[in-house]
């Protein structure tokens, strides 16, 4: 089925259209009559011209039906000709309103009937019974023995000439009529398939635009969740050791509530940046991943290392391979899985526990290796950590095994291909 045959779905005019139709049907109505009254005084039909009560009539006639033609149009386009056919052969005083009314109503059959073979049909009816009906007239006009009207002699007559012109006419007219009404029809269904492409881009882009909200409230949470989590670890471990020793080594107290300053002082720089990047119009849409980039390196996971081991978890570090240039983003990522792998550590995997971190750079990708011995038990609280990690390491394109290790404690294994700055960015 091509285009221009789909049939609309219960297409209906609207209350402006409707109001229109009357308008046109009025104003016609008040043409028709000045046009017959003109015509008859013209005498147009001479002798045998109908009174111009008729043409009063037929001008209501053939115009009133106009204010329904939206909703009938077919049923309206057959009364029109049919009003036209009968005051043309009883000589009524009016022809050029009837002739707009008939044309504005062929073509609205064209632009308005959904079934386009039902409206192909009617309009074929109408049109070829209107040109046999012009043949049969001019037969028998050309057989009249008369000599009034236009000469008749030669092979190609002024006769002939003026019913040639009168064919010639007649195509244009009704071609126009069906021609314009099909243009119109395909301009309402493409005008209709635009508005339904304009509907579902709009859906779309409110989907879009939630989903993009979505995201960045996860990526919020993710950012609280690794900052909160290990700070507060950490000053939950310090606080534990000095409340140990407060009354025995008040120098390890000291220390121990120095870790905690300092623990408290780190998570808020890093909770004001955070914020400070939320309240930033300039950075809306932007990943908090890329602005952090801006604070958290490689280089800084001997930093967590060191702080690792202050607070009571004994970490090692060892970084393997060349260093190559690693986009800001997978540098932000792995620093905060190591963070987040180390805070699970230091939580879960008991007083006598151990951790060892390991950076290695291949050829073709970066790989880093957290280990702790102690308790393999999950870590609890809904697996939050764990899921942001896999986050994080699905954001750099790569891959995390995470789990417990046959010989005790937990592995953290995260693999990140080489790739460039820009298909991260």
């Amino acid at each position: 089925m091509s285009e221009s045959d789909r049939p609309f779905a219960e297409r209906t005019p609207t209350s402006a259209d409707l109001r229109a139709d009357i308008s046109l049907a009025a104003a016609l109505l008040v043409g028709g009559v000045l046009s017959a009254w003109l015509t008859s005084v013209a005498g147009f039909y001479g002798d045998e011209q109908a009174p111009l009560m008729w043409g009063v009539v037929y001008a209501a006639v053939v115009t009133a039906p106009l204010a329904l033609r939206r909703r009938f149009p077919s049923l309206v386009a057959v009364v029109v000709c049919l009003a036209y056919f009968v005051a043309v052969s009883l000589r009524i005083p009016e022809i050029y309103v009837g002739n707009i009314a008939m044309f504005i109503a062929i073509y609205t059959v064209g632009a308005w009937v959904d079934d386009r073979r039902r409206a192909a049909l009617v309009r074929a009816v109408l049109i070829a019974g209107m040109f046999v009906w012009l043949l049969i007239t001019t037969f028998q006009d050309a057989t009249a023995p008369t000599d009034d009207g236009f000469s008749r002699v030669g092979a190609f007559s002024p006769y002939v000439a003026f019913m040639l012109i009168q064919f010639l006419i007649n195509a244009l007219y009704f071609g126009g009529a069906y021609y314009l009404g099909d243009r119109a029809y395909a301009a309402a269904l493409e005008r209709t398939a635009l508005e339904e492409r304009t509907a579902q881009l709009e859906r779309e882009r409110e989907v879009t635009a939630r989903q993009a909200v979505a995201l960045d409230r996860l990526r919020i949470a993710r950012e609280l969740h690794d900052v909160v989590a290990h700070h507060v670890s950490a000053m939950g471990v310090q606080a534990g050791a000095a409340r140990a020793v407060l009354g025995s080594d008040p120098d390890a107290t000291r220390r121990a509530l120095s870790g905690i300053e300092a623990s408290a002082r780190e998570a808020l720089d890093e909770l004001r940046h955070l914020l400070g990047t939320l309240r930033t119009p300039d950075d809306a849409g932007a990943e908090i991943a890329d602005n952090a980039a801006s604070t958290v390196r490689l280089s800084g996971i001997a930093g967590l290392v060191e702080h690792a081991t202050e607070s009571g978890l004994p970490t090692t570090f060892v970084e393997l391979g060349v260093p190559w240039s690693v986009p800001d983003v997978v540098q932000v990522n792995l620093y905060r899985i190591v963070q987040e792998a180390l805070t699970n550590a230091r939580r879960h995997g008991g007083p006598d526990a151990r951790a060892d971190v390991r950076l290695r750079y291949d050829t073709d990708a970066i790989e880093i290796e957290i280990t702790n011995t102690g308790r393999t038990a999950r870590p609890t609280g809904g697996g939050l950590g764990l899921v942001g990690m896999r986050e994080r390491a699905g954001a750099s394109g790569g891959t995390i095994d995470a789990g417990p290790r046959s010989r005790g404690g937990y592995l953290v294994r995260v693999r990140v291909p080489r790739v460039s700055d820009r298909s991260l960015a």
